[in-house]
């Protein structure tokens, strides 16, 4: 029999082992509730790749997807992400999107979006404009093609790359139209756990019969998820008007488009990120496929706008309706021979318009060039401004000849001699002056019939005589420009001559004036 003692050490020891176990079972228990509750949540790893050439409209399409109203453009290799929210059961995440640069010289950084690690987890938007209908298949050749070398190079396993390609056929079988009715905040079909771009089948649901596809249908099995986006459709209506593109035009382009489409297993959206047509239903259709949020929309090829063609639904069938609208076409025919590129003809260089300033204007700028502008030689000497001193130098006037025709002189024209003021014009009506003085003061002494009186009959007709010929002298250079210098001075002289001998005379003269013959 123990003692007591050991009795109570084995109890202790008992009960302390019992509440270490139950304290591991509580801590096993809050772990596995929380390893199933991150199973909920929406990963954070799944992105988004977008390739095409420049001009194509990536960059605006990924702004409408964030809800940016001005979208940043960069180069090579650029980086964003787009908020992704699941209202059911209240959890958000960020949606990565590269975005690569239309040069192909920077295809060699595809290698830091798809990697062996990430690749189970993206998936590609191939861009496309509508503004250059003539460009697409070539650009969607182009850049599925880099797409295909730079998979190749990564170092998959055989059968991982086998699993992904599978996943798609199988997306492609599995394929049913969603019913319109249904509402878009319903559950997921399949489980968090599960890839929605690479779903594996499932050994707990029952075996479905599943059609084989078309020959067409996945030809080019990259083993990734594939959205071809064609942007700017509203550029439609402008192709109609300008370059004259019928609704065959649209169709051919739809069909080879589809075919392409087919061959990748890829999906086919037409968005106008101007006019905002289906770019809410790309955005929907991108979470739909990267985290399997429930999508309800139908495929819809009525509108030539807004095409949309989901990954499944299409197939060689249903390409073959649009055959009935190519009248001037064929459905093999070379996309570059029918949808060619216009010949864009170098614009007219048109000359400035020149608009012609107001008259009034025009003729004042006139006036004050003329007024600069100096008189010329030969030419009647400018009006002497008011208050100026009268000038000296005696007109030119004709040498040729000697002797000079008087002129009646009448009140006309010596007012319109006033005009150009002279030392002659001026002695002349001085002189005229006095004699009409001299004769107001003795009415009656030519009456008388006198000496005295003839005389002064006989100057006045002379002085008369000498306006006119003063008067003739200053018009006459105005009408003979291109006289000799020389003559012109000479004649100067001598008509200076003469009106210092009709001075004498009229000093002379004075003292026989009315005066005297009244002594």
């Amino acid at each position: 029999m123990a003692p007591i003692g050991e009795k109570d050490e084995r109890m202790g020891s008992t009960l302390a082992d019992d509440d270490e176990n139950e304290s591991q079972t509580l801590w096993a228990t809050i772990l596995g509730e929380v390893q199933s509750s991150s199973a909920t949540n929406l990963p954070s790893t799944k992105s988004v790749l977008v390739l095409g050439d420049n001009e194509s409209g990536k960059t605006t399409l990924v702004a409408r997807l964030q809800g940016v109203e001005e979208p940043r453009k960069g180069s090579g290799l650029e980086y964003y992400y787009i908020d992704v929210k699941d209202d059911y059961r209240d959890d958000q995440t960020h949606a990565g999107v590269w975005v690569l640069d239309g040069d192909p010289s920077h295809t060699g950084l595809l290698k830091f979006a798809i990697t062996e690690e990430n690749f189970e987890n993206i998936l590609v938007l191939l861009v496309a404009s509508m503004a250059n209908p003539w460009s697409i298949m070539e650009s969607l050749n182009k850049w599925a093609s880099y797409l295909r070398e730079h998979i190749d190079r990564l170092k998959l396993k055989p059968e991982e790359r086998r699993e992904y390609e599978d996943s798609l056929v199988r997306f492609f079988q599995e394929y049913t139209e969603p019913d319109e009715n249904s509402s878009g905040s319903q559950v997921p079909s399949h489980r968090r756990d599960v890839n929605p771009l690479h779903p594996t089948a499932s050994t707990t649901e029952e075996d479905k019969v599943l059609l084989p596809l078309g020959e067409d249908t996945l030809s080019q099995n990259l083993g990734i998820p594939i959205v071809v986006v064609i942007t700017k459709s509203d550029a439609i209506s402008t192709l109609e008007k300008q370059h004259d593109f019928k609704e065959e035009h649209f169709d051919f382009i739809q069909q080879h488009i589809r075919k392409f489409c087919l061959h990748f297993g890829a999906s086919l959206v037409y968005t106008s990120v101007k006019e905002e047509k289906n770019c809410d239903l790309l955005y929907k259709y991108l979470v739909h496929r990267i985290y399997g949020f429930p999508f309800s929309s139908p495929a819809y090829v009525v509108e030539k706008d807004c095409v949309f063609v989901p990954a499944g639904w299409d197939n060689d069938k249903k390409i073959s309706i649009l055959y009935e609208n190519l009248n001037t076409m064929k459905a093999d025919d070379c996309y570059e021979d029918v949808i060619t590129k216009p010949i864009t003809r170098k614009p007219v260089q048109r000359d400035a318009e020149v608009v012609a300033e107001d008259e009034q204007v025009f003729l004042m700028k006139q006036q004050s060039i003329l007024n600069k502008q100096p008189a010329p030689a030969g030419d009647s000497p400018a009006r002497q401004p008011a208050g100026a001193p009268p000038r000296t130098t005696p007109p030119r006037t004709q040498a040729t000849t000697n002797t000079v025709t008087p002129v009646s002189s009448s009140p006309k024209k010596m007012e319109a001699g006033k005009g150009t003021p002279t030392s002659e014009g001026m002695l002349a009506n001085f002189f005229n002056s006095l004699l009409n003085k001299s004769t107001a003061k003795t009415p009656g002494a030519t009456k008388a019939g006198d000496l005295s009186g003839g005389r002064r009959i006989n100057l006045h007709a002379a002085m008369e005589q000498e306006s006119d010929r003063n008067v003739l002298s200053v018009r006459r250079p105005v009408m003979q420009k291109s006289r000799d210098k020389a003559a012109v001075s000479r004649e100067a002289a001598a008509e200076l001559e003469r009106l210092q001998k009709s001075k004498k005379m009229t000093s002379e003269a004075k003292p026989n004036g009315p005066d005297s013959a009244a002594s």
